[in-house]
């Protein structure tokens, strides 16, 4: 019991924290789509700039 109730604690703090980002308008955690997925010849179907690299070859 000792360490459950810090542990506690500890993650209701994070939720709280997680939900003041929410309520103030942050935007959502986003991917970067870089890396192994811009990679030419792989298709990356949820990034944006993928489509926009095709739309200018």
């Amino acid at each position: 019991m000792e360490i459950l109730l810090p542990v506690f604690v500890i993650f209701l703090l994070a939720v709280t924290a997680m939900a003041v980002g929410v309520f103030l308008g942050r935007p959502p955690i986003k991917g970067s789509c870089g890396g192994l997925a811009c990679i030419k010849k792989l298709d990356c179907a949820i990034c944006p700039h993928r489509e926009h690299e095709r739309e200018n070859t």
